[in-house]
């Protein structure tokens, strides 16, 4: 991550198209290189996918490469118009989504590392609601220091995460309206994740978003990412020829009985299952390089 940064810094006095090409030939010689972390991201596709050999070697040069342009354009974000995130981002919801959106009240989204959720966040800010989001606390502080910066520049405000300090902090921005707190949940960092079913195969995965939603009352939606190839005026408009879409799912109502404990396991297998689906439909774009909460 202290190398993203410099490499940010650095970026700054670059053409963006340099600054994708050298991105592009960076991701081709790790893939190239099969070092430790592709191995991790095929063995976390082939147990999604079921696929081996050159397939997955193909799906994991593609994943590779939704990675490498997922940190072009967190490194694009310190520059980018607010035009440019419009035409980027497309959004699908539907019609109680929508409503829910419209309103007054805060929600919790639920996402994956998948597509780009900086982006998703920065439209987000521009065109629904702030947004609240959680982030490791990285080392030495101004490395973490820089990684909000870029973030906040677009309105969104980041909260380190600090173990129960974060859950308090999201419970503050919890009772405030007119906002989105948006949690990436794929991966457990705490060491007490829930077990869901995911692709037919037991996963730990954080609790916080469903917890959050029994403790404050906010609505829990799902929300995949995924990178869509653009043509035409909108190609032009968000100087890119990749875009990002937006994909709202059902929202996760919080079960009439039972105690916390349960209605926080039925919510989060219910919106795993949501997301699971819309890493099925677009794998290329999950980028998990990192040891995924597989049980066995």
């Amino acid at each position: 991550m202290k190398a993203f940064v410099y490499a940010t810094r650095v970026a700054r006095f670059l053409p963006i198209s340099v600054v994708r090409w050298l991105a592009g030939v960076g991701a081709l010689i790790a893939w190239v290189l099969h070092g430790r972390a592709i191995e991790t991201l095929e063995g976390n596709l082939a147990r999604v996918t079921g696929t081996g050999g050159r397939e997955l070697r193909r799906l994991s040069r593609q994943a590779v490469a939704s990675t490498a342009r997922y940190y072009v354009e967190v490194i694009e974000l310190a520059r980018i118009s607010g035009a440019a995130i419009d035409a980027r981002v497309r959004m699908v919801e539907d019609p109680r989504v929508r409503a829910l959106l419209d309103g007054p009240e805060t929600h919790i989204v639920v996402l994956a590392h998948a597509g780009n959720w900086d982006l998703v966040g920065a439209y987000t800010c521009r065109n629904l609601k702030l947004v609240t989001a959680v982030a490791e606390v990285l080392r030495p502080q101004w490395v973490f220091e820089e990684f909000v910066d870029i973030r906040a520049r677009h309105g969104l405000t980041v909260i380190g995460n600090e173990g129960s300090r974060t859950f308090r902090d999201l419970m503050t921005a919890a009772r405030e309206p007119g906002k989105i707190i948006a949690l990436v949940a794929d991966r457990d960092l705490s060491g007490s994740g829930v077990v869901v079913e995911m692709w037919g195969q037991q996963v730990r995965v954080a609790p916080g978003p469903a917890a959050l939603s029994v403790a404050s009352g906010c609505a829990l939606i799902p929300v995949n990412v995924h990178y869509e190839r653009l043509r035409g005026a909108r190609r032009r408009a968000a100087k890119s020829k990749w875009g990002t879409v937006m994909s709202f799912g059902q929202v996760v109502d919080v079960p009439g009985g039972g105690s916390s404990k349960d209605k926080v396991a039925a919510m989060t297998q219910e919106w795993a299952t949501a997301i699971a689906d819309g890493i099925s439909q677009h794998p290329a774009d999950w980028h998990m390089m990192q040891r995924f909460g597989w049980v066995s």
